[in-house]
């Protein structure tokens, strides 16, 4: 071989290695910035049966033992909140009745009685406290906060599904500020509630009747939310379960530790959101905002000179009052629905403290200062809010139109809607 030739292919053979070496550095170079599914690569992230073997002491079952009720026990899941054996759960799993007794099972076989400390009908959130329990039995689990998750994020439920306890499943967040009906309710038509939770958190994580009350938690093995209700036309797991944050739990919580109860700041408003069917078909040119189509006797509505409509016209197949004020804004926030209203008064406001409202009111600006009550008990409104259109009949009467159980079905499950109906 030629100096000339050997020179060339020596030349070329460090050609290949140095191209060799740029495509392996190359392809390493892309796998590092690949992404990775759900958010497993967040600090201090655990591996699932890491995550599980963390918090699977601090999950319990509790069963709610009522003998007057021919159809057993209502069984249901919480959590472990404080050292001092307070534990979180749904309202609906462990509402009080003269002849209840809890209990609280833990994973481990060891079961406990409990008191029932405080409950918020409105939140659908109850505190129950385990007795005779020491305190290094308990593991508590940490909050998280709630205002930051986001979309896709991944989450795990954990709970008591059908009894079968120490079950877990695993999901993504599908979906945040939803509005989910609470167990009081003023307008069970889910067009403009005062009586709904607001801020929900929306998962595919599989959830059945028995995880009620249990915690819907991050990859860092704190809570973000408690899992509380299904969409379902059978009652059983469909692909969307709803959960309440853990800020809304945070705020609850502690005041029903420390007085058996929480007050939520309140209006004393029904109304419809607007849209521009709605707004055309009354002949309004805004096309944003909340119609006002019923007030409150007594409530800081009607003490403040809100006005609800007194014309009633069909829309969507159902009688509904217009000509009311349209609340623009509160606070300087602008109001599309009602879902913004209550997200911000649950996350911003207590009772007691003042809100500035603008309303259209006949094709004019309002500027109108509001002080915020206390929402009351259902029982105690005023009837003839009741008597309007769309509204839930009283609680206690069991003859309730088929249709309103069923579209509570299909938004709630079958275990929620049976208890808010009596069934």
């Amino acid at each position: 071989m030629s100096k000339k030739k050997f020179s060339l292919v020596i030349s070329f053979l460090v050609f290949l290695v140095i191209m060799c070496y740029g495509t392996l550095n190359f392809g390493s170079n892309t796998l590092a910035q690949m992404p990775i599914i759900g958010n497993s690569t967040a600090e201090n992230s655990l591996p699932l049966p890491d995550l599980f073997a963390r918090v699977q002491k601090s999950v319990v079952q509790v069963t709610d033992k009522d003998n007057s009720n021919e159809l057993g026990s209502r069984l249901g899941s919480g959590f472990v909140y404080d050292k001092e054996g307070h534990v979180i759960t749904n309202y609906h799993v462990v509402v009080p009745t003269s002849n209840n007794e809890l209990q609280v099972s833990f994973l481990d076989g060891n079961v406990y009685s409990a008191d029932l400390v405080g409950f918020d009908q409105f939140a659908d959130l109850a505190v129950i406290k385990v007795k005779n329990i020491s305190s290094d039995k308990l593991t508590p689990l940490p909050l998280a906060n709630s205002s930051s998750l986001r979309v896709g994020e991944t989450v795990v439920a954990i709970g008591n599904p059908f009894g079968l306890s120490g079950s877990m499943t695993v999901g993504i967040v599908s979906g945040l500020g939803r509005l989910l009906p609470s167990n009081e309710n003023e307008d069970s038509s889910g067009l403009g509630s005062s009586f709904s939770i607001p801020n929900i958190i929306q998962t595919d994580a599989a959830i059945n009747p028995g995880n009620s009350g249990g915690p819907l938690i991050n990859t860092q093995g704190k809570v973000i939310g408690v899992n509380t209700a299904i969409f379902s036309n059978t009652g059983v797991y469909s692909g969307v379960g709803f959960a309440i944050p853990s800020n809304s739990i945070n705020k609850v919580v502690t005041s029903l530790i420390q007085t058996g109860s929480y007050r939520h700041p309140y209006i004393g408003i029904i109304g419809l959101s607007l849209s521009p069917e709605l707004s055309k078909q009354i002949g309004l040119t805004q096309t944003k905002g909340f119609l006002i189509t019923g007030i409150t006797k007594g409530s800081p509505a009607q003490k403040y000179d809100l006005h609800a409509g007194s014309i009633t016209t069909s829309y969507n197949g159902r009688d509904v009052n217009v000509g009311g004020d349209i609340i623009l804004k509160i606070d300087n926030r602008e109001v599309t629905k009602i879902d913004d209203i209550l997200s911000y008064l649950e996350s911003q406001k207590q009772v007691g403290d003042k809100v500035h409202l603008t309303v259209l009111r006949n094709n004019s600006i309002k500027e109108l200062d509001l002080v915020l009550g206390d929402r009351p008990a259902q029982n105690k409104i005023d009837s003839s809010l009741n008597n309007l259109p769309n509204n839930l009949p009283p609680q206690g009467d069991n003859n309730y139109p088929k249709n309103l159980y069923d579209e509570c079905v299909s938004v709630a499950g079958k275990s929620l809607c049976d208890f808010l109906f009596k069934k």
